[in-house]
């Protein structure tokens, strides 16, 4: 089966190929470094030509709001036309848990059009929300940074592992069509706040953490689970502290 992967370079993209490929797929990884640009159209028909999958696990360059809208909208229309006229099959999306609750995020809102184009478009889909990754951890903390100290929410996150989200886009990529949206959250929910306290007690990190309900989450509050699945949802094997183990270099 030929999957084109778009971001395919990136941290979820890369695993994904290399998934694929052990299964005995055909995975094309697809990025401006390979040619092929979701915004211009540059090499979309090329590299469509035969596919029966796309994966889109691409992500914004910029983080301006009107930026970031710009960029998911433009790229998955041109992803969807380019699509359409190969007779590709199955499209597959990677978005975020609670995108839809948390309208003052200008990224999250990015996210909902991303869906919102997908879900009008003419190719079957599915949809993948997952929450944070744990490879984020450090840089959400430091958002919170005020001097020797962190300010963060006190609102609930449960951060899933970026090989627990490439296995599930994987399995989805190869299976049939849901219609619909999938979300995978990782093992457990904490307060910000304190998955920052976690992962400083880990790294030996003498900061003090603060506490606030009403700390921004890149420029939205959070009032209650937004940043959780729902139920049903798949649930990642990999908790903190085997992602730590694995990871603790990145993770400083």
């Amino acid at each position: 089966m030929k999957i084109v992967v778009i971001g395919g370079s990136g941290l979820i993209g890369s695993n994904v190929v290399r998934r694929l490929v052990a299964q005995g797929h055909d995975p094309v990884p697809a990025s401006p470094a390979t040619g092929v640009d979701s915004i211009t159209g540059e090499g979309l028909a090329e590299v469509m030509v035969g596919a029966d999958v796309v994966v889109d696990v691409s992500n914004a360059p910029v983080w301006d709001d009107d930026a970031v809208m710009e960029f998911f909208t433009t790229s998955s229309r041109n992803l969807l036309a380019a699509e359409r006229d190969a007779g590709v099959g199955h499209h597959v999306a990677v978005s975020i848990v609670g995108a839809d609750r948390l309208p003052d995020s200008g990224y999250l809102r990015a996210k909902v059009a991303q869906e919102a184009e997908i879900e009008d478009g003419s190719i079957p889909f599915t949809i993948l929300r997952a929450t944070q990754f744990f490879e984020f951890l450090r840089q959400i903390v430091e958002t919170g940074v005020e001097g020797d100290r962190v300010r963060l929410s006190t609102g609930l996150i449960q951060f899933v592992a970026a090989d627990d989200v490439a296995a599930t886009v994987a399995e989805l990529a190869i299976g049939a069509q849901v219609g619909g949206r999938v979300e995978l959250g990782g093992p457990e929910a904490l307060g910000i706040d304190a998955w920052a306290r976690r992962l400083f007690a880990a790294t030996g990190d003498n900061r003090d953490v603060i506490a606030d309900p009403h700390a921004r989450y890149y420029g939205t509050e959070l009032r209650g689970g937004e940043l959780t699945p729902g139920e049903g949802a798949r649930i990642g094997k990999v908790d903190f502290d085997t992602w730590f183990a694995a990871n603790q270099q990145e993770a400083r």
